[in-house]
């Protein structure tokens, strides 16, 4: 049996669907199970036999994390420790969502799973601690790093992009910052790959989608296909800016690709090119989607 935990997350719910699609057992939870409350967690696994914990839980607002360290270090680092050491005590192993931000993006080559993290904000240092917490405590751990994620559950790049196309005229979007989009169904799979194996692999993989794309020409991609699915009714110009030109309050990786050359090897896993995964979301989607704008 699998413990999906953040099972009402975006990720988290698609994993629970890809779960059930898979046929395998699991058991989800959500905020009424605190990943900081170590006994309410030991008192939810008595009596059940795991084999996986998969660790879905995360504070996500990166910019306003920048106010709320303390909260944020305690979900993304102090959270998954205690995750990590239930597993080890019940003898699971632990699948422990991560992510790019981990690196200071000063790279120009995708990231490999062994380079050095050198996190840059609040966000990303609390989610190093978070691997390195897990990887303490229990060695039957599985870090899956991702990035630029979106998917039909809950907030994300797309369903903004298609929100301010639907109502201004013009937007701009950064177009110096290149990462990969990674849709969560295809994650999702990744996820039932990884724990369903007949023999497990542990250590730490890279998951998104493949190629490579700056925030801007993956806003031009969801334009188009907007309009091509009868989502939008009308173009949107959008003016290709610099970091410099949109102030945030953290700096964002400039250069966030990831290599996917381990989990592949290990795995035998055929990952989806982003523009064929993008183009599949809408298919799929188009129907719910005026709904959700």
């Amino acid at each position: 049996m699998i413990w999906l935990i953040g099972n009402k997350g975006m990720l988290g719910t698609q994993a629970d669907l890809g779960l059930s699609a898979a046929g395998i057992e699991h058991v989800g939870s959500d905020r009424e199970l605190s990943i900081l409350d170590s006994g309410a967690m030991e008192a939810f696994v008595r009596g059940k036999k795991l084999s996986w914990i998969v660790n879905c839980a995360a504070y996500t607002a990166v910019e306003k994390a920048e106010d709320e360290v303390e909260l944020c270090t305690r979900l993304n680092a102090e959270g998954p420790g205690n995750v990590a050491r239930l597993a080890n005590a019940i003898g699971a192993g632990i699948l422990h969502i991560s992510t790019d931000y981990v690196f200071d993006g000063s790279g120009s080559r995708p990231y490999r799973e062994d380079d050095p993290v050198a996190p840059i904000g609040v966000y990303g240092r609390s989610k190093a601690e978070g691997e390195a917490a897990v990887r303490a405590v229990c060695p039957h751990n599985v870090i899956l790093r991702t990035a630029w994620l979106y998917g039909e559950h809950g907030g994300n790049f797309v369903y903004t992009m298609l929100r301010l196309m639907k109502t201004k005229e013009r937007i701009g979007v950064v177009a110096d910052q290149r990462g990969t989009p990674t849709w969560a169904l295809d994650l999702a799979a990744a996820i039932a790959a990884i724990i369903s194996a007949s023999t497990p692999r542990y250590g730490t993989y890279h998951y998104t989608n493949e190629g490579e794309t700056s925030w801007h020409e993956f806003a031009l991609e969801i334009q188009r296909l907007g309009r091509t699915y009868g989502i939008l009714d009308h173009d949107c110009v959008m003016n290709p800016l610099t970091t410099a030109q949109f102030p945030t309050k953290v700096r964002r990786p400039a250069y966030s690709v990831l290599s996917k050359d381990a989990i592949k090897a290990a795995f035998g896993m055929a990952i989806p090119e982003w523009r064929t995964s993008l183009e599949s979301f809408f298919k799929e989607n188009r129907e719910r989607m005026g709904s959700r704008l």
